[in-house]
């Protein structure tokens, strides 16, 4: 099924593997667009449970430009060990980096000696890229990378910072697994902001299974507003969010069916 919120592409799809699937298929359109058009191609990529079969699907498929893609992450968690299991760098270089032949991946270090230096260098390179695609998800919360409710600002001036994880975020941490408690997941974290993210010409946003369903339906019914930072993704030109059916198990598929494609 297809519709449409405000400016936002909507799919759902019948479990969480055919919409990697087709978060993957869409991925690997647009590069091959990009591919005739850029002798680089700057990508951002999140992480996650929710990112595991359209990461696998992608890496999967024949023809995607890696020689060209230039590759960057949304967040990190600060002065976490890089090899720890629930590290961002960790978790790409298993799912994506150590798979493919990509030109350059640019790691988010959550332990440099300056952090706020760090940021700034990070976003000049990632600004210096020209990303076009962005693979994302969202938090439980609503967070978009690390943009936190009571964090994120629509209006950031900076490009990438330092920000807290409130208790909904960590806790969904330790329900995926990544930490045995609450108390183990880092307060702090480094994320790329809203505006950069919105900056970036074309969104996919995988969101599958059922802890997601709640968020789901805030994302795509209540007013645009940081309170719930996803909401924004209704305002973006083009970003498509891709469901399971039960992350999308909150909807009211009937009001819904009044917008299909």
């Amino acid at each position: 099924m297809r519709f449409q919120v405000d400016r936002l592409k909507v799919e759902i799809h019948a479990d969480s593997e055919s919409c990697g699937e087709a978060a993957a298929k869409a991925a690997a359109e647009a590069l091959a667009d990009l591919n005739w058009e850029r002798e680089s191609i700057g990508v951002v990529f999140a992480t996650g449970a929710s990112q595991l079969n359209m990461l696998r699907a992608l890496v999967a498929r024949r023809g995607i430009p890696w020689p060209k893609i230039l590759g960057f992450h949304l967040d990190e968690y600060v002065g976490i060990p890089e090899r720890h299991p629930a590290s961002f760098r960790n978790y790409l270089r298993q799912q994506l980096t150590s798979q493919v032949n990509m030109r350059a991946f640019y790691d988010i270090d959550g332990n440099a000696k300056d952090i706020h230096e760090f940021c700034r260098d990070y976003a000049l390179r990632l600004h210096q890229a020209d990303p076009q695609l962005c693979l994302l998800g969202i938090g439980e919360n609503g967070h978009l990378a690390f943009n936190e409710p009571g964090e994120a600002d629509f209006d950031d001036p900076l490009e990438e910072k330092v920000v807290g994880l409130d208790a909904v975020c960590r806790e969904q941490q330790v329900a995926e697994g990544w930490f045995p408690s609450t108390e183990e997941v880092p307060e702090r974290a480094i994320t790329l902001t809203i505006p950069t993210l919105f900056r970036i010409p074309q969104l996919l946003v995988s969101v599958p299974g059922a802890r997601k369903a709640q968020i789901i339906r805030r994302v795509l019914r209540e007013p645009v507003a940081e309170a719930c930072p996803a909401t924004i993704l209704r305002m973006h030109p083009n970003a498509t969010l891709f469901l399971d059916c039960e992350s999308a198990a909150k909807l009211d598929l009937s009001e819904a069916a009044l917008s299909v494609q």
